[in-house]
């Protein structure tokens, strides 16, 4: 099968439809690392995506206190070939604007390349560094040849028309946002983000948009993970309750495409989004090619009005 292929925003780096998130990769308290699944599990969710296509990965330097980032470069070298990576910076206590080189050359080191594909601010915070002076760092690293495109991540509106237009004086282009956003989380419809991205040429990726799990079915008011993970704001539950209804009407969707599961219906319809790419994580061979399998699938408009309607009480944030 022929991947189509998606420009992030205005660079040139372009990617395949669907990203690759990896998280949970050497992440021991919130997904259960080498308990819940282990390394060999994770080898076969690298080579089960780019098997499938999917050249897309995304990391950031605080997955697993950078071993994410030293999992998924191991593996990008050993299969050699072109991959494209993505990786975020973190605005920690300490840290500054003034550490972007530093911060990005050991991501470079830990991933084993000399340059990196897509740069992202992983969260923003003014009160720690100015918007402009984090820009101006990211666009001297792409002038140094150390990263070839500019995103953001966690970015509200203003806050991103911020960083497109500090960027634009540079002569950089603002490639991406990173936000949260899924049938269970829509906020960025209602919040001025989506808008703000299309207006600005800017592509959204969208990260959790499996809701870590929720929309796969395996998960009812009555059974949710344990852990840290059974904190988040999906699995409250009154959310639960409600996602099951949800889940019922995407498993209805997936049986005219000849039994589609969940997943690759959650993913399918934010693909039908314009300007919208899905990251999914994968911690296991089994979930990539699930992931991966969502390529193909083409809703009509019908279904995405119908997932629309299912969904519309998560136009606001979860909570």
């Amino acid at each position: 099968m022929l991947i189509p292929r998606v420009r992030l925003g205005s660079s040139g780096v372009e990617i395949a439809p669907i990203g690759v998130g990896t998280w949970a990769w050497g992440e021991r308290r919130y997904w259960g690392y080498e308990t819940e699944f282990t390394s060999a599990d994770v080898v076969d969710a690298f080579v089960e995506s780019t098997d499938a296509g999917l050249d897309f990965f995304d990391t950031a330097e605080v997955y697993a206190d950078g071993e994410s980032e030293r999992i998924l470069g191991y593996m990008a070298r050993r299969r050699g070939g072109a991959l494209v990576l993505a990786s975020k910076f973190g605005l920690t206590p300490g840290r500054d604007a003034r550490s972007v080189p530093h911060a990005l050359a050991m991501t470079l080191r830990r991933l084993g390349v000399p340059r990196l594909d897509l740069y992202q601010i992983h969260w923003p915070d003014r009160a720690v560094a100015s918007i402009d002076s984090l820009m101006e760092r990211l666009a001297d690293a792409v002038d140094a040849g150390k990263v070839r495109a500019v995103g953001v991540s966690n970015f509200g509106a203003e806050e991103m028309r911020a960083a497109h237009a500090a960027l634009a004086r540079r002569g950089v282009p603002l490639a991406s946002n990173q936000v949260r956003y899924s049938l269970l989380d829509r906020s960025v419809e209602t919040n001025g983000v989506l808008d703000a991205c299309r207006e600005l040429g800017v592509t959204l990726l969208a990260y959790s948009p499996l809701a870590q799990g929720l929309l796969s079915g395996k998960y009812d008011a009555n059974h949710f993970p344990t852990g840290p993970r059974a904190g988040h704001a999906e699995f409250r539950r009154d959310n639960r309750v409600l996602a099951e209804s949800l889940v019922r009407t995407m498993r209805e969707v997936g049986s005219a495409h000849g039994g589609r599961p969940p997943e690759q219906v959650a993913l399918a319809w934010l693909r039908a989004r314009p300007g919208v790419v899905p990251i999914a994580g994968a911690k296991t061979g089994a979930q990539a090619r699930l992931n991966a399998g969502a390529i193909d699938l083409a809703l009509s408009v019908a279904e995405v009005e119908t997932l629309d309607r299912a969904s519309v009480a998560w136009l606001a944030p979860l909570g």
